[in-house]
């Protein structure tokens, strides 16, 4: 069975897309940790991120850099965060997260509920900083 995350590439799950290119995706967490949670995932579903190829992995890597910077042009923050933790859904995916200090990364913390038009707001602004490189 397709994962969500598949089923978000495929059309058949609304998302908040922040980027997209031929081989990534990257959208919204509806349960961000904070302003701005992206996740970033390869369209193909991979489980585990060290299962990629290494062109697959580092083109990731690239993409999520991209998507990061994006994220900092509109969300006030010291750093972008990065996690894969890997364990909540089958489909490799990166965390990025606007932080200011370590606990920011804390996914124990209460998840922040924002609204689909504060999402949509937000997701269309990175949007217009997301740059191909």
């Amino acid at each position: 069975m397709a994962s969500i995350f598949t089923r978000i590439v495929q059309g058949e799950i609304p998302a908040h897309k922040v980027a997209e290119t031929e081989d990534f995706l990257a959208f919204l967490d509806i349960n961000p940790l904070a302003e701005g949670h992206t996740l970033a995932i390869p369209k193909r579903e991979v489980d585990y991120i060290f299962d990629l190829g290494e062109e697959e992995l580092a083109g990731l890597m690239a993409f999520s850099k991209r998507v990061a910077k994006a994220i900092e042009a509109v969300v006030p923050c010291a750093r972008i965060g990065v996690t894969v933790i890997g364990l909540e859904v089958p489909h490799t995916h990166i965390h990025l997260i606007p932080i200011n200090d370590i606990g920011d990364m804390n996914f124990s913390k209460p998840k922040l509920s924002p609204s689909q038009d504060e999402l949509m707001e937000l997701a269309e602004a990175i949007r217009s900083h997301y740059r191909e490189e």
